[in-house]
């Protein structure tokens, strides 16, 4: 993901840096310490290899808030030290009375992460010689990354947060040859904490840290699956300041446009994270309306170019 994010940075003419943590870096300005961050992440959330049992089934858990559920059985990728793997996510088979088997457990609980198996087809020893151990990571097959149009809509895996890296791109193009001083920010790590914001911000320390991600359909805080951009104003980290409140508000008006204010009840992004820390002063977290979070996410084709159009707007006047 870096490598193709760096290779339209590039084609802007744009100077670009990664440090450690593996955070791609985009300056504007001549300020060394920009007082200004946007960020929109890199990873995705994924499984990682828990344990190899002993006949080559592979115990997984979640690396990010994956939930089973939300994946069901279906190919995925294992990505062992000497190259990818092909293998199928399992929940074991519905035909049995066995109170212990994992169909008639579903009867009355959730499906949960220690139901799941990952089958490769390949014994244990293997495995072991492929590079696949605990810590190695398991991801959605490319086989399931199509994306499915229906009219306005568009819908995949794992458009949190690879839509709103468009839109980043897309404001990144806008302003490249404005003296803004601002530091756009591809981060990794995000869905593990905001790990990858926090590595940069520790030193940075900027007055407002711009998130994009994605504005969640959910019951407490709804939202139109529309091109109109959402905003965060709390999450479980942190809370936007009134007065950004405000001033979000009067830009989207000027725009033209009917912003979508949410109050979230879980969740958080790199700049409410960051802000928890005391990394940030000013948490800002600019969202795509989507449903489905963390599945196969539904969102209105036309929310880039909005989400792009409002981040432009937003940085010219901060």
């Amino acid at each position: 993901m870096r490598l193709a994010l760096e290779a339209h940075v590039s084609a802007l003419g744009l100077k670009h840096t990664s440090d450690a943590k593996g955070n791609l870096l985009v300056p504007l300005g001549k300020s060394q310490s920009p007082k200004i961050v946007v960020t929109a992440h890199m990873d995705e959330i994924a499984m990682i290899v828990r344990r190899v049992e002993y006949d080559g089934r592979l115990a997984v858990g979640p690396l990010g808030g994956l939930f089973p559920w939300k994946l069901g059985e279906g190919p995925v990728q294992v990505l062992a030290a000497s190259g990818a793997l092909d293998g199928v996510l399992s929940f074991g088979s519905i035909h049995t009375a066995d109170p212990s088997s994992n169909v008639r457990q579903a009867d009355s609980k959730s499906i949960d992460w220690d139901m799941a198996r990952v089958v490769t087809g390949l014994a244990a020893t293997d495995l072991e010689a492929r590079g696949v151990r605990p810590g190695t990571r398991v991801v959605v097959s490319p086989s399931r990354r199509g994306l499915l149009e229906m009219g306005d809509l568009v819908s995949g895996y794992f458009l949190d947060d690879r839509a709103d890296l468009v839109a980043w791109l897309l404001a990144l193009e806008e302003l490249a040859a404005s003296d803004l001083d601002v530091l756009f920010a591809a981060t990794a790590a995000e869905e593990v904490g905001g790990e990858g914001a926090k590595y940069i911000l520790q030193d940075l320390r900027p007055d407002i840290c711009v998130a994009l991600e994605l504005g969640p359909f959910v019951d407490d805080a709804p939202v139109s699956l529309n091109d109109q951009p959402t905003v965060w104003v709390t999450d479980s980290y942190s809370s936007m300041a009134a007065s950004d409140c405000d001033l979000l508000a009067r830009i989207g008006g000027d725009l033209g446009m009917r912003l979508q204010f949410q109050a979230l009840t879980r969740g958080g992004s790199d700049a409410s994270a960051s802000a928890n820390q005391g990394l940030c002063g000013r948490p800002i977290t600019l969202g795509l309306a989507m449903e489905n979070s963390h599945g196969f996410e539904i969102m209105h084709r036309n929310a880039m170019d909005e989400l792009a159009r409002l981040t432009v707007a937003l940085l010219r006047q901060l």
